[in-house]
């Protein structure tokens, strides 16, 4: 490690908010590192990143960077797969105990007891796993690219798709498959509420709905719009609409004001966000994991280059296989 003034000390509690930013930076240009952060991360770290994304532009970026080091600012998946794919570089993330919902509501264990109990199934994997999930997946997808990848399997090949009930569910709709469905779901996006979208909708009648796929049945059917984070904002900078509402998880909405600052866009309420009175209780669009990646836990970790993501090099082997078919299946 280089022997500069970060370590001998300074703190972040001790600098402004630009200085911790200007700091950053330097550290990131000194040390060859490349801040990649998801549109869900708070705003502040999205704007200091030199790359925002979804998870399947964070994993593409991720295999072609010469960066030296790759600084994960999104949950702990994120880093494994950039670990997998980029087995020479140092990869670390702001926070070991970002962990994703999603991923831990698919246990490997519990998997591949699953896919033991369907032999002759392809297994499709969300990319909301972790490694030891991935190594016993045959392809993994994101929101970006599951229609696209599981409709390039034979119409005929049975399918196992982990671990989000609602994506499958979503894709099984659109292509007329019949996935066999892991019982996993997204805390943040399974607690949008068909009930307060169509309310918001009478508050503001020419507003156009935008919702991720993880979202549950009832609130896709409300949808004008339905895709991943990217393609939501691809869609709401592209669109004559002047107002939005997002069922997405709310820090996607930092990029969509920054690339659309005319429009308005309306965070979706989930369905335990008011009392009886009707006062707001909670912020629960929100992923509290993500939340968890702050500019002075970015600052440590670029300064200290810890913590560092390591994946069992046995688990890696087998989980890099479907990642690098998702990949090549993507171009």
């Amino acid at each position: 490690m280089s022997k500069t003034k970060e370590n001998k000390g300074i703190d972040a509690p001790t600098m402004t908010r630009e200085e911790l930013k200007a700091e950053i930076r330097r550290l990131a240009t000194e040390k060859n590192a490349v801040i990649m952060a998801h549109y869900y991360v708070d705003g502040e770290v999205q704007d200091i990143a030199d790359f925002i994304g979804d998870s399947l532009a964070l994993a593409q970026q991720a295999a072609k960077t010469d960066a030296e080091i790759i600084v994960i600012c999104g949950v702990h998946f994120m880093g494994e797969t950039a670990a997998i794919l980029c087995p020479d570089k140092k990869v670390l993330v702001p926070d070991p105990e970002a962990t994703c919902s999603l991923a831990e509501s698919c246990p490997a264990d519990e998997f591949r007891a699953f896919v033991e109990a369907h032999p002759g199934h392809t297994v499709v994997s969300y990319v909301n796993t972790t490694a030891a999930t991935k190594a016993v997946t045959d392809v993994v997808v994101t929101s970006s690219n599951a229609r696209q990848i599981v409709e390039s399997l034979p119409a005929d090949t049975p399918i196992i798709f982990g671990p989000d009930q609602n994506l499958g569910g979503y894709i099984n709709a659109i292509t007329g498959r019949q996935m066999i469905l892991w019982n996993g779901a997204c805390h943040v996006h399974a607690r949008f509420s068909a009930e307060k979208i169509l309310a918001l909708k009478a508050d503001h009648p020419g507003a156009k709905v935008l919702v991720h796929p993880e979202c549950k049945g009832a609130v896709v059917k409300l949808a004008d719009q339905v895709g991943s984070t990217a393609a939501l904002l691809k869609f709401a900078i592209a669109d004559e609409a002047t107002e939005f509402i997002v069922a997405t998880e709310s820090g996607i909405l930092h990029e969509m004001q920054n690339k659309a600052p005319q429009k308005t866009f309306i965070p979706a309420p989930p369905e335990d966000a008011f009392d009886e009175s009707g006062s707001r209780t909670c912020a629960c669009n929100e992923c509290e994991y993500m939340k968890m990646v702050t500019l002075e836990k970015l600052y440590r970790c670029l300064r200290d280059e810890q913590p560092v993501v390591t994946v069992d090099p046995e688990i890696a082997k087998q989980a890099i296989k479907p990642i690098e078919r998702m990949l090549e299946m993507s171009k």
